[in-house]
């Protein structure tokens, strides 16, 4: 028997490559300020992809999706259902 292991990729702040880098910038006055060092020759012109880092203040998608399902479902009638399903036993009784 075979085991595999899953590893853990730590997590990557910066990715360079022949064609290009990840950097965090700020936004600052119309410009972006890049936070890193960049090696980009004077006057070369990029293509830019912008993705927002939510703030500690700006609620994440958990928050943002409270309230959701309000009034879609029962919940009282959901929690009698799961503990009836849970009474149901689908396993043969052991032969001792």
């Amino acid at each position: 028997m075979t085991m595999t292991t899953r590893m853990r990729t730590p997590y990557i702040t910066e990715r360079r490559d022949d064609m290009g880098a990840t950097i965090r910038a700020r936004f600052s006055h119309g410009v972006l300020e890049p936070l890193e060092h960049v090696d980009i020759p004077e006057g070369e012109v990029l293509t830019v992809t912008i993705l927002r880092l939510p703030t500690k203040g700006e609620p994440g998608g958990l928050e943002r999706s409270a309230g959701g399902w309000k009034d879609l479902i029962d919940c009282e009638e959901l929690k009698r259902n799961i503990y009836a399903d849970r009474l149901i036993t689908t396993r043969p009784e052991p032969r001792l």
